[in-house]
């Protein structure tokens, strides 16, 4: 199965996953984009889906689905582990609260959808108020294959990585990130993210120098963790 990224609204990034004949859209902000691209591969628009429920990932649902006739799948339905099959291919859901109490990520073959739940550099807010949830889901990630692609529902990665520098100055891996940072294609592997990423790094020691020096807790994983989470 293939993945296609599309920009919209600035930073936003919405998805296609298709195989041979057929395709679901994930967060379908980019409308006309993705009709023309599945048009152009000769695709049926089977399914469309959202990773969490805020408007700015939801807004042109309808649209979609009434230009292609797709399927809508709540993302309510998907939180509860299911796996989506598509020309007999699976799609595995990862529910994973923090961002808010119904973010889910999308898995198949080697890359992840993650929404708001983990962008390239950083995380999401955590709307919910969960941190202990959001600490479970991003160890839930963590345990992923280090060459899992990480495609995100967002692009902040210049400003994310800017606060990753300001913890962490001399991670070298920051600015290796950089200068392939692409635009028009944004992803990083997991591996990368346990490199650069401050909020996936809390057991490193340089995170924990940081913490350490600011009078925060460092005691337990968790600790480390909801110290991080209250770095402004």
């Amino acid at each position: 199965m293939r993945v296609k990224q599309f920009r919209y609204a600035a930073d936003n990034f919405g998805y296609v996953l298709y195989t041979e004949r057929s395709a679901l859209a994930i967060d379908g902000g980019a409308v006309q984009e993705m009709c023309a691209f599945i048009k152009s591969q000769g695709l049926k628009l089977e399914i469309v889906t959202n990773t969490h429920v805020h408007m700015d990932h939801t807004s042109e649902n309808r649209e979609l689905i009434d230009q292609t006739g797709a399927a809508f799948i709540d993302n309510q339905t998907l939180r509860s582990g299911q796996i989506i099959e598509l020309d007999n291919e699976k799609i595995e859901v990862y529910h994973t609260p923090g961002h808010t109490e119904d973010s889910i990520c999308l898995r198949v073959d080697s890359l992840i959808i993650t929404g708001d739940t983990l962008f390239n550099g950083t995380i999401g807010n955590c709307f919910s108020g969960d941190l202990r949830g959001y600490y479970h889901s991003i160890k839930k990630l963590l345990a992923l294959p280090d060459s899992t692609v990480v495609y995100a529902g967002h692009d902040y990665v210049r400003d994310s990585l800017i606060f990753a520098r300001y913890l962490d100055p001399e991670n070298e891996a920051i600015n290796s990130f950089l200068e392939k940072y692409n635009p028009a294609h944004v992803f990083s592997t997991l591996a990368e993210e346990c490199q650069m990423n401050p909020y996936l790094r809390f057991n490193d020691p340089a995170i924990i120098a940081f913490l350490k020096q600011n009078g925060l807790p460092v005691a337990t994983e968790l600790e480390r963790w909801n110290s991080l989470m209250r770095i402004e």
